[in-house]
């Protein structure tokens, strides 16, 4: 049968809305689930995520952080069945944050939540919270594990939990909203909300909530509901014990990210540091006449390149972080060899200015300088994966 072109275009559109009509309502809310190595969990969140909504309006957006567990083939696997279920494997990449912007502009959802995928975020409060947000009550709705009628029990360690509490401070002031947990990774908003901000959102450490209402211009007004923060079911955490240096990261995003690359700068701060370490392992060994300057330079470099690899692994690429002893063992040695160019023009440069009658403070200090560009060119790419 022949079709014109606009009357093709009017079938297809008149098609569109069936299976609306056959019982499947209309998609409403995006539920994004960043994932790594959480298999187990898969499909009891469907199964609980389904309790809370219904069978029909939503959708779950399962970002995974290419997982060695088959979390992603699991998620594939459920919703090869099931087409309320979605999954964003991300090769070459890894973070809790750039996983939940990826995911939220993934969706053709009006309105998209972010929470956990590891059953510690109670899904039953979705609806609340989409309620909240629907009705113009709020235009975020998030999930606190210090609100009233709430608990923080699940939190791995006491040390984790007074952290947190104080990156929460740290955070009111610099959002100007008050908040009892703006650490928190449960939160909903308009989708077209998300995508308005997105371009100026981090994709590096800061918690993406905070992120969001640091950067919304007009302020947004927020709506908290009180979690029952539970035990992890699966997987590993996404957060770890160091949600201040997270929000540090984020505070370097915040107000340097668009004259100096965040990485660059937090990596600048690790190597201001290792200044401190190798001046101190220098001046130990060649101020009291132990060791002549070169050996004593070539040591102090030693021992502030292991200082910065631990340093750099855990605050500047905490996102990418190695771990384990092997992990640790091998990563260390690549950053060795990484920064070892950089390391012989850093002794070469200060022993000759040294020998030239420079005094050695100046001396060394032009051989970090030296090195620093190297060391971060080459570390990025082959110690933690890719320029960022």
């Amino acid at each position: 049968m022949d079709m014109t072109h606009p009357d093709l275009f009017e079938a297809v559109a008149n098609a569109a809305p069936a299976g609306a009509a056959q019982g499947r309502a209309k998609l409403e809310l995006a539920v994004v689930l960043p994932t790594l190595n959480e298999k187990g969990n898969i499909a009891p969140m469907v199964k609980r995520l389904e309790e809370a909504l219904g069978p029909t309006g939503w959708e779950a957006v399962f970002v995974d952080d290419n997982s060695h567990d088959g979390t992603a083939e699991e998620a594939r696997r459920i919703g090869q069945s099931d087409p309320r279920i979605r999954v964003i494997q991300r090769i070459g990449r890894r973070g809790l944050a750039s996983a939940a912007i990826e995911g939220m502009c993934a969706t053709a959802a009006p309105f998209v939540a972010v929470m956990d995928a590891d059953h510690q975020h109670d899904p039953a409060l979705l609806k609340d919270m989409l309620a909240a947000v629907k009705s113009g009550e709020a235009d975020l709705a998030y999930a606190s594990r210090f609100a009233e009628g709430a608990s923080a029990a699940g939190l791995s360690s006491e040390g984790r939990e007074k952290g947190s509490r104080i990156a929460n401070a740290l955070a009111r002031k610099l959002t100007g909203t008050e908040l009892s947990d703006a650490m928190s990774g449960y939160f909903l908003l308009r989708t077209d909300q998300l995508r308005k901000q997105a371009g100026d959102l981090s994709g590096i450490g800061f918690k993406i909530m905070l992120d969001i209402l640091a950067t919304a211009k007009p302020q947004l007004t927020v709506k908290e509901f009180p979690l029952k923060f539970a035990e992890r079911l699966e997987g590993e955490s996404k957060l770890d014990h160091g949600v201040v240096l997270d929000f540090l990261a984020g505070l370097y995003e915040r107000y340097l990210g668009k004259i100096i690359p965040t990485r660059f700068a937090l990596f600048g701060t690790v190597g201001a540091l290792g200044v401190l370490v190798h001046m101190a392992a220098l001046a130990t060994l060649y101020a009291p006449g132990i060791v002549g300057f070169t050996w004593a330079q070539s040591f102090a470099t030693i021992v502030a390149m292991t200082f910065n690899f631990w340093l750099n692994n855990l605050l500047t690429y905490r996102d990418k972080k190695l771990s384990g002893a092997q992990g640790m063992f091998w990563g260390w040695l690549k950053f060795c060899a990484a920064c070892a160019v950089g390391g012989f023009a850093n002794v070469a440069v200060a022993s000759m200015m040294e020998g030239s009658g420079f005094h050695w403070v100046p001396s060394a200090l032009a051989g970090i300088v030296l090195a620093s560009v190297w060391n971060y060119a080459l570390s990025s790419k082959f110690v933690w994966g890719r320029f960022r």
